[in-house]
Protein backbone atom coordinates (compact mmCIF):
# COMPACT_ATOMS: atom_id res chain seq x y z
CA UNK A 1 0.00 0.00 0.00
CA UNK A 2 1.26 3.21 -1.20
CA UNK A 3 2.20 5.68 1.90
CA UNK A 4 1.37 9.13 0.76
CA UNK A 5 4.54 11.78 1.63
CA UNK A 6 3.68 14.27 3.89
CA UNK A 7 3.07 17.78 2.33
CA UNK A 8 6.10 20.18 3.12
CA UNK A 9 5.76 22.78 5.58
CA UNK A 10 5.30 26.52 3.38
CA UNK A 11 7.15 29.11 5.03
CA UNK A 12 4.59 32.09 6.38
CA UNK A 13 3.82 34.76 3.46
CA UNK A 14 5.07 37.75 4.33
CA UNK A 15 4.17 39.65 1.44
CA UNK A 16 0.35 39.05 3.11
CA UNK A 17 1.17 40.43 6.35
CA UNK A 18 2.70 44.01 4.58
CA UNK A 19 -0.89 45.80 3.97
CA UNK A 20 -1.53 45.34 7.85
CA UNK A 21 1.90 46.59 8.59
CA UNK A 22 1.71 49.41 6.38
CA UNK A 23 -1.89 50.29 7.51
CA UNK A 24 -0.78 50.14 11.65
CA UNK A 25 1.28 53.24 11.07
CA UNK A 26 -1.63 55.82 10.06
CA UNK A 27 -4.23 54.32 11.78
CA UNK A 28 -1.84 54.41 15.59
CA UNK A 29 -1.20 57.97 14.42
CA UNK A 30 -5.00 58.76 13.90
CA UNK A 31 -6.08 57.21 17.10
CA UNK A 32 -3.32 59.06 19.55
CA UNK A 33 -3.66 62.30 17.53
CA UNK A 34 -7.81 62.19 16.96
CA UNK A 35 -9.64 59.42 17.93
CA UNK A 36 -8.60 59.39 21.57
CA UNK A 37 -8.29 63.32 21.65
CA UNK A 38 -12.02 63.36 20.61
CA UNK A 39 -12.80 60.10 23.11
CA UNK A 40 -11.81 62.42 25.81
CA UNK A 41 -13.68 65.69 24.72
CA UNK A 42 -16.81 63.42 24.51
CA UNK A 43 -16.24 61.79 28.16
CA UNK A 44 -16.04 65.68 29.08
CA UNK A 45 -18.76 66.95 27.37
CA UNK A 46 -20.99 63.73 28.53
CA UNK A 47 -19.98 64.51 31.79
CA UNK A 48 -21.45 67.69 31.51
CA UNK A 49 -24.54 66.92 30.07
CA UNK A 50 -25.34 64.41 33.70
CA UNK A 51 -24.67 68.00 35.34
CA UNK A 52 -26.84 71.02 35.78
CA UNK A 53 -23.77 72.82 34.05
CA UNK A 54 -25.74 71.81 30.82
CA UNK A 55 -29.13 72.67 32.08
CA UNK A 56 -27.30 76.48 32.88
CA UNK A 57 -25.02 76.69 29.42
CA UNK A 58 -28.40 76.51 27.37
CA UNK A 59 -30.50 78.59 29.65
CA UNK A 60 -28.30 81.38 28.27
CA UNK A 61 -29.27 83.83 25.68
CA UNK A 62 -25.67 84.43 25.00
CA UNK A 63 -25.17 81.13 24.36
CA UNK A 64 -28.41 79.92 22.17
CA UNK A 65 -27.57 82.92 19.96
CA UNK A 66 -24.30 81.92 19.67
CA UNK A 67 -25.05 78.35 18.60
CA UNK A 68 -28.66 80.15 16.29
CA UNK A 69 -26.08 82.45 14.63
CA UNK A 70 -23.50 79.18 13.97
CA UNK A 71 -25.97 77.05 11.96
CA UNK A 72 -27.64 80.12 10.65
CA UNK A 73 -24.26 81.79 8.68
CA UNK A 74 -23.47 78.08 7.71
CA UNK A 75 -26.79 77.67 6.33
CA UNK A 76 -26.97 81.54 4.24
CA UNK A 77 -23.65 81.40 3.20
CA UNK A 78 -24.99 77.95 1.47
CA UNK A 79 -27.48 79.43 -0.27
CA UNK A 80 -25.41 82.59 -1.44
CA UNK A 81 -23.20 80.10 -3.15
CA UNK A 82 -25.52 78.43 -4.12
CA UNK A 83 -26.71 81.02 -5.82
CA UNK A 84 -23.43 82.67 -7.18
CA UNK A 85 -21.68 79.77 -7.72
CA UNK A 86 -24.33 77.40 -10.21
CA UNK A 87 -24.30 80.25 -13.40
CA UNK A 88 -20.44 80.30 -13.01
CA UNK A 89 -20.40 76.21 -12.89
CA UNK A 90 -23.15 76.06 -16.30
CA UNK A 91 -20.86 78.40 -18.06
CA UNK A 92 -17.53 76.76 -17.27
CA UNK A 93 -19.25 73.27 -18.17
CA UNK A 94 -20.89 74.54 -21.23
CA UNK A 95 -19.09 77.91 -23.40
CA UNK A 96 -15.54 77.73 -24.53
CA UNK A 97 -13.42 80.75 -24.07
CA UNK A 98 -10.17 82.19 -23.98
CA UNK A 99 -8.84 81.36 -20.63
CA UNK A 100 -11.13 78.84 -19.37
CA UNK A 101 -8.46 76.38 -18.53
CA UNK A 102 -6.64 79.52 -16.46
CA UNK A 103 -9.95 79.85 -14.95
CA UNK A 104 -10.08 76.51 -13.88
CA UNK A 105 -6.77 76.18 -12.06
CA UNK A 106 -7.22 79.70 -10.41
CA UNK A 107 -10.61 78.34 -9.38
CA UNK A 108 -8.11 75.37 -6.54
CA UNK A 109 -6.63 79.16 -5.45
CA UNK A 110 -8.89 79.89 -2.37
CA UNK A 111 -7.70 76.18 -1.40
CA UNK A 112 -4.22 77.33 -0.60
CA UNK A 113 -4.93 80.61 0.19
CA UNK A 114 -4.79 80.72 4.73
CA UNK A 115 -7.48 81.86 6.14
CA UNK A 116 -6.37 85.08 8.10
CA UNK A 117 -4.92 86.50 4.36
CA UNK A 118 -8.62 85.86 3.12
CA UNK A 119 -9.87 87.85 6.23
CA UNK A 120 -7.55 90.06 6.18
CA UNK A 121 -8.61 90.51 2.59
CA UNK A 122 -12.30 91.44 3.50
CA UNK A 123 -10.79 93.66 5.85
CA UNK A 124 -9.70 95.38 2.96
CA UNK A 125 -12.52 95.89 1.13
CA UNK A 126 -14.94 96.34 4.11
CA UNK A 127 -13.04 97.21 6.93
CA UNK A 128 -12.59 100.67 8.34
CA UNK A 129 -9.69 101.56 6.21
CA UNK A 130 -11.08 99.37 3.21
CA UNK A 131 -10.90 100.18 -0.22
CA UNK A 132 -14.50 100.02 -0.77
CA UNK A 133 -15.52 101.73 3.09
CA UNK A 134 -13.31 104.58 1.57
CA UNK A 135 -14.66 104.98 -1.84
CA UNK A 136 -18.31 104.12 -1.04
CA UNK A 137 -18.33 105.07 2.27
CA UNK A 138 -19.66 102.06 3.83
CA UNK A 139 -18.12 100.43 6.51
CA UNK A 140 -19.14 96.67 6.97
CA UNK A 141 -17.25 96.39 10.43
CA UNK A 142 -19.79 95.13 13.07
CA UNK A 143 -21.98 93.67 10.60
CA UNK A 144 -22.28 89.84 9.58
CA UNK A 145 -21.43 90.65 6.09
CA UNK A 146 -18.00 90.60 6.46
CA UNK A 147 -17.77 86.78 7.79
CA UNK A 148 -20.71 85.79 4.94
CA UNK A 149 -18.59 87.38 2.21
CA UNK A 150 -15.17 85.24 3.57
CA UNK A 151 -17.53 82.42 3.75
CA UNK A 152 -18.50 82.76 0.15
CA UNK A 153 -14.80 83.68 -1.10
CA UNK A 154 -13.73 80.66 0.76
CA UNK A 155 -16.10 78.09 -0.42
CA UNK A 156 -17.67 79.32 -3.96
CA UNK A 157 -14.67 77.44 -6.12
CA UNK A 158 -15.80 73.77 -3.98
CA UNK A 159 -19.23 74.27 -5.61
CA UNK A 160 -18.35 75.72 -8.80
CA UNK A 161 -16.07 72.63 -9.29
CA UNK A 162 -18.61 69.99 -8.34
CA UNK A 163 -21.32 71.96 -10.61
CA UNK A 164 -18.73 71.61 -13.15
CA UNK A 165 -18.30 68.02 -12.81
CA UNK A 166 -22.13 67.73 -12.09
CA UNK A 167 -23.05 68.69 -15.62
CA UNK A 168 -20.96 67.05 -17.11
CA UNK A 169 -22.15 64.06 -16.72
CA UNK A 170 -25.57 65.40 -18.86
CA UNK A 171 -25.74 63.01 -22.01
CA UNK A 172 -25.66 65.29 -25.35
CA UNK A 173 -28.63 63.01 -26.71
CA UNK A 174 -31.11 63.18 -23.57
CA UNK A 175 -30.09 67.17 -24.26
CA UNK A 176 -30.92 66.95 -27.67
CA UNK A 177 -33.90 64.79 -27.07
CA UNK A 178 -35.58 66.94 -24.71
CA UNK A 179 -35.31 70.18 -26.67
CA UNK A 180 -36.05 68.96 -30.03
CA UNK A 181 -39.63 67.60 -28.45
CA UNK A 182 -39.93 72.15 -27.76
CA UNK A 183 -38.65 72.08 -24.26
CA UNK A 184 -37.04 75.69 -23.81
CA UNK A 185 -33.18 75.95 -22.79
CA UNK A 186 -34.67 76.99 -19.00
CA UNK A 187 -37.41 73.99 -18.94
CA UNK A 188 -34.65 71.69 -20.20
CA UNK A 189 -31.94 72.94 -17.78
CA UNK A 190 -34.19 72.08 -14.64
CA UNK A 191 -35.23 68.67 -16.41
CA UNK A 192 -32.22 66.91 -17.89
CA UNK A 193 -29.61 69.14 -16.18
CA UNK A 194 -30.36 69.93 -12.95
CA UNK A 195 -31.34 66.40 -11.94
CA UNK A 196 -27.83 64.99 -13.08
CA UNK A 197 -26.02 68.12 -11.15
CA UNK A 198 -27.78 68.13 -8.31
CA UNK A 199 -26.11 65.41 -6.21
CA UNK A 200 -22.89 66.87 -7.01
CA UNK A 201 -24.16 70.28 -6.00
CA UNK A 202 -25.53 68.52 -3.10
CA UNK A 203 -22.47 66.79 -1.80
CA UNK A 204 -20.64 70.40 -2.21
CA UNK A 205 -23.22 71.78 0.02
CA UNK A 206 -22.52 69.54 2.61
CA UNK A 207 -18.97 70.13 2.48
CA UNK A 208 -19.21 74.40 2.39
CA UNK A 209 -21.98 73.57 5.61
CA UNK A 210 -19.33 71.91 7.41
CA UNK A 211 -16.65 74.20 6.52
CA UNK A 212 -18.49 77.36 7.71
CA UNK A 213 -19.92 75.70 10.70
CA UNK A 214 -16.55 74.87 11.86
CA UNK A 215 -14.32 77.73 10.54
CA UNK A 216 -12.11 79.43 12.83
CA UNK A 217 -9.96 81.93 11.56
CA UNK A 218 -12.26 83.96 9.62
CA UNK A 219 -15.25 83.95 12.60
CA UNK A 220 -12.49 85.18 15.05
CA UNK A 221 -11.38 88.15 12.78
CA UNK A 222 -14.65 89.05 10.27
CA UNK A 223 -17.17 88.41 13.17
CA UNK A 224 -16.32 90.33 15.91
CA UNK A 225 -17.90 90.58 19.72
CA UNK A 226 -21.30 89.96 18.30
CA UNK A 227 -20.68 87.65 15.43
CA UNK A 228 -18.53 84.93 16.58
CA UNK A 229 -19.58 81.42 16.18
CA UNK A 230 -19.14 78.56 18.92
CA UNK A 231 -15.74 77.68 17.71
CA UNK A 232 -14.74 81.19 18.81
CA UNK A 233 -16.70 80.83 22.24
CA UNK A 234 -14.77 77.67 22.65
CA UNK A 235 -11.54 79.26 21.94
CA UNK A 236 -12.38 82.26 24.08
CA UNK A 237 -12.99 80.09 27.22
CA UNK A 238 -10.42 77.63 27.01
CA UNK A 239 -7.58 80.91 26.51
CA UNK A 240 -9.00 83.32 28.51
CA UNK A 241 -11.04 82.19 31.15
CA UNK A 242 -10.29 79.03 31.94
CA UNK A 243 -13.67 77.44 31.60
CA UNK A 244 -12.40 73.78 30.62
CA UNK A 245 -16.14 71.95 31.58
CA UNK A 246 -17.93 74.69 29.71
CA UNK A 247 -15.79 74.35 26.51
CA UNK A 248 -16.08 70.57 26.51
CA UNK A 249 -20.28 71.07 26.32
CA UNK A 250 -19.69 73.48 22.98
CA UNK A 251 -17.17 71.42 21.81
CA UNK A 252 -19.59 67.98 22.46
CA UNK A 253 -22.52 70.10 20.60
CA UNK A 254 -20.13 71.12 17.41
CA UNK A 255 -19.07 67.82 16.58
CA UNK A 256 -22.45 66.29 16.78
CA UNK A 257 -23.25 69.05 14.17
CA UNK A 258 -20.27 68.46 12.21
CA UNK A 259 -20.97 64.71 12.36
CA UNK A 260 -24.17 64.68 11.36
CA UNK A 261 -23.23 66.93 8.47
CA UNK A 262 -20.04 65.03 6.97
CA UNK A 263 -22.48 61.55 7.80
CA UNK A 264 -24.67 63.79 5.13
CA UNK A 265 -21.78 64.01 2.59
CA UNK A 266 -20.80 60.44 2.90
CA UNK A 267 -24.44 59.51 2.09
CA UNK A 268 -24.41 61.81 -1.20
CA UNK A 269 -20.80 61.04 -1.96
CA UNK A 270 -21.95 57.62 -2.70
CA UNK A 271 -24.10 58.63 -5.65
CA UNK A 272 -21.39 60.65 -7.17
CA UNK A 273 -19.28 57.56 -8.57
CA UNK A 274 -20.43 57.59 -12.26
CA UNK A 275 -18.80 57.33 -15.52
CA UNK A 276 -18.75 59.96 -17.75
CA UNK A 277 -21.78 59.28 -20.82
CA UNK A 278 -20.17 58.23 -24.09
CA UNK A 279 -21.98 61.39 -25.51
CA UNK A 280 -21.18 64.12 -23.29
CA UNK A 281 -21.49 67.31 -24.31
CA UNK A 282 -19.27 69.43 -26.38
CA UNK A 283 -18.05 72.79 -25.30
CA UNK A 284 -19.08 75.48 -27.58
CA UNK A 285 -17.61 79.04 -28.48
CA UNK A 286 -21.11 81.76 -26.84
CA UNK A 287 -23.32 82.48 -29.34
CA UNK A 288 -25.73 85.65 -29.54
CA UNK A 289 -26.32 88.30 -26.68
CA UNK A 290 -27.58 85.74 -23.92
CA UNK A 291 -24.98 83.68 -23.80
CA UNK A 292 -22.42 86.30 -23.56
CA UNK A 293 -24.34 88.11 -21.09
CA UNK A 294 -23.96 84.99 -19.02
CA UNK A 295 -20.26 84.36 -19.58
CA UNK A 296 -19.89 88.27 -18.54
CA UNK A 297 -22.27 87.74 -15.53
CA UNK A 298 -19.89 84.14 -14.97
CA UNK A 299 -16.53 85.97 -14.65
CA UNK A 300 -17.53 89.26 -13.27
CA UNK A 301 -19.20 87.26 -9.87
CA UNK A 302 -15.63 85.34 -9.95
CA UNK A 303 -13.79 88.60 -10.23
CA UNK A 304 -16.14 90.59 -7.51
CA UNK A 305 -15.82 87.27 -5.23
CA UNK A 306 -12.54 85.51 -5.73
CA UNK A 307 -10.35 88.27 -6.70
CA UNK A 308 -11.24 91.46 -5.30
CA UNK A 309 -9.98 90.73 -1.90
CA UNK A 310 -6.11 89.49 -3.34
CA UNK A 311 -6.21 92.53 -5.26
CA UNK A 312 -7.37 94.61 -2.07
CA UNK A 313 -4.76 93.42 -0.13
CA UNK A 314 -2.03 94.02 -3.10
CA UNK A 315 -3.24 97.79 -2.90
CA UNK A 316 -3.11 98.31 0.76
CA UNK A 317 0.43 97.10 0.93
CA UNK A 318 1.77 99.27 -2.24
CA UNK A 319 0.57 101.76 -0.59
CA UNK A 320 1.24 100.82 3.05
CA UNK A 321 3.78 103.69 5.09
CA UNK A 322 7.87 102.92 5.07
CA UNK A 323 6.73 101.87 8.94
CA UNK A 324 4.61 98.83 8.06
CA UNK A 325 7.34 97.84 5.43
CA UNK A 326 9.86 97.87 8.08
CA UNK A 327 8.49 95.12 9.70
CA UNK A 328 9.78 92.58 7.14
CA UNK A 329 12.73 93.44 9.20
CA UNK A 330 11.99 93.20 12.44
CA UNK A 331 13.50 90.09 14.57
CA UNK A 332 10.17 89.04 15.28
CA UNK A 333 8.97 89.03 11.62
CA UNK A 334 12.12 86.51 10.88
CA UNK A 335 11.72 84.65 13.47
CA UNK A 336 8.05 84.14 12.89
CA UNK A 337 9.00 83.42 9.03
CA UNK A 338 11.29 80.69 10.34
CA UNK A 339 8.99 78.59 12.94
CA UNK A 340 5.92 78.99 9.80
CA UNK A 341 9.15 77.63 7.32
CA UNK A 342 10.81 74.98 9.71
CA UNK A 343 7.18 74.13 11.15
CA UNK A 344 5.71 73.41 7.75
CA UNK A 345 8.82 71.09 6.55
CA UNK A 346 8.61 69.19 9.03
CA UNK A 347 4.47 68.61 9.39
CA UNK A 348 5.18 67.81 5.63
CA UNK A 349 7.55 65.37 5.55
CA UNK A 350 5.75 63.21 8.36
CA UNK A 351 2.43 64.12 6.98
CA UNK A 352 3.99 62.33 3.43
CA UNK A 353 5.21 59.09 5.50
CA UNK A 354 1.14 58.88 6.53
CA UNK A 355 -0.63 59.61 3.62
CA UNK A 356 1.69 57.58 1.57
CA UNK A 357 1.00 54.42 4.16
CA UNK A 358 -2.46 55.23 4.67
CA UNK A 359 -3.10 55.30 0.54
CA UNK A 360 -1.19 52.00 -0.47
CA UNK A 361 -3.16 50.17 3.17
CA UNK A 362 -6.00 51.99 1.45
CA UNK A 363 -6.24 50.17 -1.66
CA UNK A 364 -8.72 47.27 -1.84
CA UNK A 365 -10.10 48.70 1.76
CA UNK A 366 -13.12 51.11 1.68
CA UNK A 367 -13.19 51.90 5.40
CA UNK A 368 -9.44 52.59 5.72
CA UNK A 369 -9.76 55.21 2.39
CA UNK A 370 -12.71 57.17 4.46
CA UNK A 371 -10.79 56.96 7.46
CA UNK A 372 -8.44 58.90 5.77
CA UNK A 373 -10.67 61.82 6.20
CA UNK A 374 -11.61 61.73 9.60
CA UNK A 375 -9.23 64.93 10.51
CA UNK A 376 -11.65 67.23 8.24
CA UNK A 377 -14.82 65.96 10.56
CA UNK A 378 -13.47 67.62 13.65
CA UNK A 379 -12.95 71.00 13.53
CA UNK A 380 -8.85 72.23 14.68
CA UNK A 381 -10.38 73.74 17.73
CA UNK A 382 -11.39 70.58 18.70
CA UNK A 383 -8.86 68.76 17.49
CA UNK A 384 -6.32 71.19 19.82
CA UNK A 385 -8.82 71.15 22.72
CA UNK A 386 -8.57 67.21 23.14
CA UNK A 387 -4.96 67.17 22.82
CA UNK A 388 -4.98 69.46 25.56
CA UNK A 389 -6.87 67.81 27.99
CA UNK A 390 -5.54 63.86 26.86
CA UNK A 391 -2.25 65.20 27.05
CA UNK A 392 -1.48 67.99 29.35
CA UNK A 393 2.25 67.94 30.33
CA UNK A 394 3.08 67.67 26.79
CA UNK A 395 0.38 70.22 25.66
CA UNK A 396 3.62 73.18 25.28
CA UNK A 397 5.93 70.25 23.11
CA UNK A 398 7.13 70.84 19.58
CA UNK A 399 6.25 67.03 18.52
CA UNK A 400 2.76 67.72 20.11
CA UNK A 401 2.77 70.91 17.62
CA UNK A 402 3.97 69.03 14.57
CA UNK A 403 1.93 66.10 14.44
CA UNK A 404 -1.05 68.13 15.05
CA UNK A 405 -0.03 70.18 11.41
CA UNK A 406 0.94 66.54 10.03
CA UNK A 407 -3.01 65.27 11.15
CA UNK A 408 -4.47 68.14 9.25
CA UNK A 409 -2.34 67.91 6.67
CA UNK A 410 -2.10 64.15 5.65
CA UNK A 411 -5.58 63.67 4.18
CA UNK A 412 -4.44 66.25 1.29
CA UNK A 413 -1.40 63.66 0.27
CA UNK A 414 -3.52 60.12 1.48
CA UNK A 415 -6.73 61.51 -1.34
CA UNK A 416 -4.28 62.45 -3.90
CA UNK A 417 -2.54 59.39 -3.48
CA UNK A 418 -5.41 57.21 -3.46
CA UNK A 419 -6.71 58.70 -6.96
CA UNK A 420 -3.19 58.26 -8.20
CA UNK A 421 -2.93 54.55 -7.17
CA UNK A 422 -6.40 53.42 -8.35
CA UNK A 423 -5.53 54.92 -12.14
CA UNK A 424 -2.82 52.43 -12.41
CA UNK A 425 -2.48 50.37 -15.32
CA UNK A 426 -2.83 47.03 -13.74
CA UNK A 427 -1.15 45.15 -16.24
CA UNK A 428 1.92 46.57 -16.04
CA UNK A 429 1.73 44.87 -12.48
CA UNK A 430 0.62 42.10 -13.52
CA UNK A 431 3.35 41.43 -16.24
CA UNK A 432 6.57 42.67 -14.03
CA UNK A 433 4.97 39.80 -11.42
CA UNK A 434 4.96 37.06 -13.91
CA UNK A 435 8.63 37.89 -14.72
CA UNK A 436 9.71 37.49 -11.16
CA UNK A 437 9.76 41.26 -9.97
CA UNK A 438 8.92 40.91 -5.79
CA UNK A 439 6.42 43.65 -4.47
CA UNK A 440 9.30 45.67 -3.17
CA UNK A 441 11.07 45.77 -6.98
CA UNK A 442 7.51 46.59 -8.35
CA UNK A 443 6.58 49.03 -5.96
CA UNK A 444 10.22 51.10 -6.63
CA UNK A 445 10.35 50.77 -10.63
CA UNK A 446 6.82 50.92 -11.48
CA UNK A 447 4.29 52.05 -8.61
CA UNK A 448 6.57 54.76 -7.00
CA UNK A 449 7.56 56.98 -10.81
CA UNK A 450 3.64 56.66 -11.80
CA UNK A 451 2.39 58.48 -8.48
CA UNK A 452 5.16 60.86 -8.28
CA UNK A 453 3.06 63.85 -9.81
CA UNK A 454 0.25 63.14 -7.28
CA UNK A 455 2.67 62.91 -4.24
CA UNK A 456 3.62 66.39 -5.36
CA UNK A 457 0.34 67.60 -5.67
CA UNK A 458 -1.24 66.19 -2.45
CA UNK A 459 2.30 67.89 -1.26
CA UNK A 460 1.45 71.30 -2.28
CA UNK A 461 -2.10 71.48 -1.01
CA UNK A 462 -0.76 70.05 2.89
CA UNK A 463 1.97 72.87 2.48
CA UNK A 464 -0.60 75.30 1.85
CA UNK A 465 -2.15 73.93 4.90
CA UNK A 466 0.18 74.00 7.10
CA UNK A 467 1.27 77.29 6.02
CA UNK A 468 -1.80 79.12 6.98
CA UNK A 469 -2.54 76.64 10.38
CA UNK A 470 -4.01 79.38 12.91
CA UNK A 471 -6.15 77.58 15.28
CA UNK A 472 -3.81 74.47 16.53
CA UNK A 473 -0.93 76.96 16.88
CA UNK A 474 -2.70 79.33 18.86
CA UNK A 475 -3.78 76.40 21.33
CA UNK A 476 -0.58 74.23 21.19
CA UNK A 477 2.16 76.97 20.40
CA UNK A 478 4.66 78.67 23.04
CA UNK A 479 5.55 82.25 22.46
CA UNK A 480 8.66 81.65 20.82
CA UNK A 481 7.31 79.66 18.66
CA UNK A 482 5.04 82.46 16.90
CA UNK A 483 4.26 81.56 13.39
CA UNK A 484 2.88 84.40 10.84
CA UNK A 485 -0.38 83.34 10.86
CA UNK A 486 -0.14 84.24 15.17
CA UNK A 487 2.26 86.98 14.46
CA UNK A 488 -0.50 88.33 12.23
CA UNK A 489 -3.35 88.20 14.90
CA UNK A 490 -1.20 89.93 17.40
CA UNK A 491 -0.81 92.84 14.99
CA UNK A 492 -4.54 93.28 14.58
CA UNK A 493 -5.25 93.21 18.31
CA UNK A 494 -2.90 96.28 18.74
CA UNK A 495 -4.31 99.91 17.81
CA UNK A 496 -3.37 102.00 15.39
CA UNK A 497 -2.96 102.35 11.60
CA UNK A 498 0.65 101.22 11.09
CA UNK A 499 -0.32 97.69 13.03
CA UNK A 500 -3.28 97.17 10.86
CA UNK A 501 -1.03 98.02 7.84
CA UNK A 502 1.89 96.01 9.10
CA UNK A 503 -0.76 93.44 9.28
CA UNK A 504 -1.54 93.51 5.58
CA UNK A 505 2.58 93.13 4.69
CA UNK A 506 2.65 90.32 6.68
CA UNK A 507 -0.71 88.58 5.08
CA UNK A 508 1.10 89.44 1.75
CA UNK A 509 4.25 87.68 2.87
CA UNK A 510 1.92 84.42 4.13
CA UNK A 511 -0.02 84.57 0.13
CA UNK A 512 3.09 84.65 -1.20
CA UNK A 513 4.56 81.19 0.49
CA UNK A 514 1.21 79.87 -0.27
CA UNK A 515 1.48 80.86 -3.67
CA UNK A 516 4.83 78.69 -3.95
CA UNK A 517 2.36 75.89 -3.08
CA UNK A 518 -0.26 76.81 -5.55
CA UNK A 519 2.90 76.82 -8.62
CA UNK A 520 3.28 73.37 -7.61
CA UNK A 521 -0.14 72.67 -8.95
CA UNK A 522 -0.56 74.75 -11.50
CA UNK A 523 1.06 72.51 -14.23
CA UNK A 524 -1.64 69.56 -13.53
CA UNK A 525 -4.81 69.35 -15.59
CA UNK A 526 -8.36 70.74 -14.44
CA UNK A 527 -9.94 67.73 -13.65
CA UNK A 528 -12.16 66.29 -10.63
CA UNK A 529 -9.66 63.51 -9.83
CA UNK A 530 -7.11 66.16 -8.80
CA UNK A 531 -9.06 67.94 -6.97
CA UNK A 532 -9.23 67.74 -2.90
CA UNK A 533 -12.46 68.75 -2.41
CA UNK A 534 -12.24 67.66 1.29
CA UNK A 535 -9.48 69.91 1.27
CA UNK A 536 -9.76 72.48 4.48
CA UNK A 537 -8.11 72.81 7.52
Amino acid sequence: MHTPLPSPIRPPNRAAYLPLAIAAVPLAFLATMLVLPALRLLLEGQAGFNTPLWAALWQDDYLQWRLVWSVLQAAVSCALVLALGLPVAWVLARLEFAGRNWVLRLLMLPFVMPTLVAALGVLALWGPRGVWAQWLGVDAQGTPWLLLYGNVFFNLCLLVRAGVDGLMQVSASQLAAARSLGASPWRAFWRVEWPAAKPWLASALCLVFLYCFSGFGLALILGGQKYGTLEVEIYTLVAYELKLAEASVLAFVCMSITATAALAYTMQERRLSLPMPVDAIALRKPVGLVQQAWLVLALGILACVCATPIAAIAFKVIHASGAAWAVLLEDDTLHALWNTVRFSLMAVALASVLGLAHALAARRSLWLRAAAFLPFVVSPVAIAFGLLLLYPRWSASLPLLIAAYALLAYPFIAKSLSSALDSLPVHWLQAATTLGASPWRCFWRITWPLIQPALRRGVGFAAAACLGEFAVSLFLSRPEWATLTTLIYQRLGRPGAVNLEAAWVLSSLLMGLALLAFVLLDHTSPNRSQEPHHARS
